[in-house]
C-alpha cells in the first residue's frame, strides 16, 4: 500500500493512499509455456524466446504440426551407438558397422557433431569414440559422467593400433586428453601395441602470422613436418 507523508511543523502524519490497480496485459498460457520452453534452450534469452514464439504463432498450422512431429521423432527415431556412443538410426551405428573402415584406429571426440565435422573432411576412415563432453569441475562434470572408461575395453581387445585424441584445444579439452593419456598408460596396455596421438594445432589456412597469438604460433612450430 502506498503512503503519503505530510509534515506539519514538528509532527509527521502518514496518510494511506488508495492503491492503483494497473491493468496489465496477460498473455495466453500457451504462449507463456512455449516461451519458457525456448528459454531453457542454450543460447536463447527471454527476448529471443518471445520472438520465436510469436513467429511460430504466425506460421500455418501444417508447419506447426510438422515442427512438433520432428521434435517428437528426435528421441523416438534416434539411437545412441552402444560401441562409440555416437548418434544414428541404428545400433551399432553405420560407421561402427562398416567393414570397410579401418578397425585399428579410434578417434576420440567430445560430441557427435565432431564426428560429423571430421567425416565431412574425408581425411579419416577409422572408428570413433564419443565422450559426451569434457571434464569440467566447475560444472561438476568428472570422468564418471563421460564415456571415458568405456574406451578401455575397446583398447584392451588388442585390435587398436592408434588412438587419436581429438578433443578441442581448450583448457577442458586438454585436461580431458591428459586424463585419457594417463588412464591408458596406467591400464596395462603395452605402449608398443598402441600409438597414442593428438590432433595437430596451428595456423588455419589463409591466416596471417602477424595476427596469430603466441600460443598458436608455438603449436604451429612444434607441429611442423618435412615439406
Amino acid at each position: 500500500m502506498l503512503w503519503e507523508i505530510c509534515r506539519f511543523s514538528r509532527s509527521v502524519k502518514i496518510i494511506p493512499l488508495p492503491e492503483r490497480k494497473e491493468k496489465l496485459m496477460r498473455l495466453p498460457r500457451a504462449i507463456i509455456k512455449l516461451t519458457e520452453a525456448f528459454e531453457r534452450l542454450p543460447g536463447i534469452g527471454p527476448k529471443t524466446a518471445q520472438r520465436l514464439t510469436f513467429y511460430l504463432l504466425r506460421t500455418p498450422q501444417n508447419f506447426l504440426e510438422g515442427f512438433a512431429q520432428a521434435i517428437l521423432e528426435l528421441k523416438e527415431k534416434t539411437k545412441v551407438c552402444s560401441l562409440c556412443h555416437s548418434i544414428d538410426e541404428t545400433d551399432p551405428c553405420a560407421i561402427c558397422a562398416d567393414p570397410t573402415r579401418d578397425q585399428a584406429m579410434i578417434c576420440v571426440v567430445e560430441e557427435p557433431l565432431d564426428v560429423l565435422a571430421i567425416e565431412k573432411s574425408g581425411a579419416y576412415r577409422g572408428l570413433y569414440h564419443v565422450l559426451g563432453g569434457v571434464i569440467n569441475p566447475l560444472d561438476n562434470i568428472g570422468p564418471e559422467q563421460l564415456h571415458i572408461f568405456d574406451l578401455l575395453p575397446r583398447l584392451k581387445s588388442g585390435k587398436i593400433r592408434e588412438l587419436i585424441l581429438a578433443t578441442n584445444p581448450t583448457m577442458e579439452g586438454e585436461a580431458t586428453a591428459m586424463f585419457i593419456t594417463r588412464l591408458v598408460k596406467n591400464s596395462g596396455i603395452k605402449a608398443q601395441s598402441l600409438h597414442l596421438t593428438r590432433i595437430g594445432r596451428g595456423l588455419p589456412t589463409g591466416a596471417d602470422l602477424q595476427y596469430a597469438d603466441d600460443l598458436t604460433l608455438k603449436k604451429a612450430l612444434e607441429g611442423r613436418k618435412e615439406y
